[in-house]
């Protein structure tokens, strides 16, 4: 069914109805299909929730006005002005909001399933474009030594150790690290990404004062890849800070961002490409590319302008 056509008026009213701060009486905090679970900032109630129709898509974190409806269903009527909002294309290239009102994005990984570099430089990209902190957790670090290449996970947290990014190796099941990362997290809401697999419900309840807050799941045991526990995006309050789990994806898209969002996003990139002989220089072997010769004196390590090209070419 073709999408309603909004009229002037309906925009309008719309508009208008992006409450200001005194009106907000709710936060989502997990959503069902068409129903959304909403905490009422008034008396901390947990109420499920419908939205009107003429309401953008709402997610996780969103701070919203509602009001109560029939059968203990309450109605949300309006959203106010988000500050920040992590997406990931859907399908056919539609950007799919995940979480909003978010400050930190921990960049989950761990031992098995074998981190891949492309992925996390993926999510770094997208970070970095919507001005958010990105921080990057090897989780199960207890499991490093007994993985089958804990060298070049080694390695690969070197790269972005070296390019001021916060790495930190923690174990959710064994406490290693976790006051590192409260600290880090204090005051901010926080939204977990990352394969499925790398712990990021036994990271929440790692973190949590009350034991499995979070379904835990396992691996597949035939691909060594993570099962979906997680279905849907939850915000927990957690102490000092907020905590919104995510859905577990294997692959992450940048079809939203363009190729220069793509330059910037790597942060080690920003400001080389003026120093170039041509101003429409590739990076890729053009005399004068000052790119490539910063590649040459070791300021920029090969795999990462190898993922920055593969990212270009996947858009």
């Amino acid at each position: 069914m073709a999408k309603r056509r909004l009229s002037r008026q309906q925009i309008d009213r719309i508009a208008r109805n992006q409450e200001s701060d005194a009106a907000v009486n709710g936060v989502v905090i997990s959503h069902f299909g068409k129903q959304l679970d909403v905490e009422s900032l008034v008396d901390g109630a947990i109420v499920r929730c419908h939205q009107r129709a003429n309401l953008p898509t709402l997610v996780t974190g969103d701070r919203v006005v509602w009001e109560p409806g029939d059968d203990g269903v309450g109605v949300i009527v309006s959203l106010a002005e988000r500050r920040s909002v992590f997406a990931r294309p859907g399908f056919a290239g539609v950007v799919k909001p995940m979480a909003a009102n978010i400050d930190v994005v921990l960049v989950v990984i761990a031992p098995t399933p074998m981190p891949h570099a492309n992925l996390i430089d993926r999510y770094l990209v997208a970070i970095e474009t919507l001005g958010l902190r990105p921080m990057l957790i090897l989780n199960k670090a207890d499991l490093l030594e007994s993985c089958e290449d804990p060298l070049a996970i080694d390695e690969l947290l070197e790269i972005y150790r070296s390019i001021d990014y916060s790495v930190l190796e923690v174990s959710a099941t064994g406490q290693q690290g976790l006051d590192a990362l409260r600290q880090a997290l204090a005051g901010s809401t926080t939204v977990l990404v990352g394969q499925s697999g790398v712990g990021k419900s036994s990271l929440v309840n790692g973190l949590g004062v009350d034991a499995e807050l979070a379904l835990v799941g396992g691996l597949s045991t035939v691909h060594d890849k993570g099962m979906h526990t997680t279905t849907t995006s939850r915000l927990f309050h957690l102490e000092g800070f907020d905590l919104i789990d995510s859905p577990g994806i294997r692959e992450f898209g940048l079809g939203h961002v363009s190729p220069q969002d793509v330059f910037e996003g790597f942060v080690e990139l920003r400001g080389m490409a003026e120093p170039c002989k041509f101003r429409d220089c590739a990076h890729q072997g053009e005399p004068g590319c000052a790119v490539m010769a910063a590649m040459e004196a070791g300021e920029i390590h090969p795999g990462r302008l190898q993922s920055y090209f593969q990212i270009l070419d996947s858009l």
